[in-house]
């Protein structure tokens, strides 16, 4: 996931020389410490008092060396954005697919958001929720495609769900409602319990009572049983 890196060889790398494999896999390990020192640094002090000769020096390259694999800051941001979201939509699907398309997979699904990703990477939830909010038209817009993709894995899944359990949708945009409002309380719960401050809050409990609050009206609507 993340951008082609410049001059990355479109051959396969078996018919590469040694030399250049070499020089391939530095370019990569190179782009990578520069995304993570970003966003150790985005996340920690913000990305607005965040700069590019900060971020130069804790990935131990200079700023030119940073401008040649991004245009700018802006462009790291979004670099990381894709980065981050690919990683998400790839844990929580694969929690899914272990079930077989069941409703039980869907649940678990949906806590894994909040036991895998947001336990395990608070520096990238930081990123997705906080500092990409308010910047820039285009940082808005690639905010909306990747909300777009995550959005249609729901749908996906929501559809597989129904097929294998023999059941359908009230209507032709329910699985679409019920997408956007599992993205919008997810938003608005990492926005509210994961930056308030509060260390006290048990996001795994938070992440219990929201996903089951979400199965329980997806029940309701849907006719859909756990297999509980």
């Amino acid at each position: 996931m993340g951008k082609i890196l410049p001059n990355k060889q479109n051959n396969n790398s078996n018919s590469l020389s040694v030399a250049a494999r070499r020089r391939q896999r530095e370019r990569e390990e190179r782009y990578q410490t520069i995304l993570k020192a970003a966003e150790t640094l985005f996340s920690r002090d913000g990305y607005h008092q965040t700069s590019i000769n900060q971020i130069a020096e804790l990935a131990e390259v200079s700023v030119g060396t940073v401008y040649f694999y991004f245009k700018n800051k802006e462009d790291l941001l979004i670099q990381l954005l894709d980065e981050i979201s690919y990683l998400l939509r790839k844990m929580v699907g694969a929690e899914f697919r272990k079930t077989e398309a069941s409703l039980d997979g869907f649940m678990r699904a949906g806590k894994v958001f909040f036991s895998d990703f947001c336990r395990l990477h608070p520096e990238k939830v930081t990123i997705m929720y906080r500092e990409s909010v308010g910047q820039s038209p285009l940082v808005s817009e690639h905010i909306k495609k990747i909300q777009d993709k995550i959005g249609s894995d729901i749908i996906d899944a929501l559809e597989r769900v129904a097929e294998n359990t023999g059941q359908g949708f009230p209507g032709e945009k329910t699985a679409e409602i019920i997408s956007t409002s599992i993205l919008g309380i997810y938003d608005y719960i990492a926005s509210k319990y994961l930056f308030s401050g509060d260390y006290a809050v048990d996001i795994d409990t938070v992440g219990d009572d929201a996903v089951n609050f979400l199965i329980g009206g997806i029940q309701h609507l849907c006719n859909l049983e756990s297999n509980k």
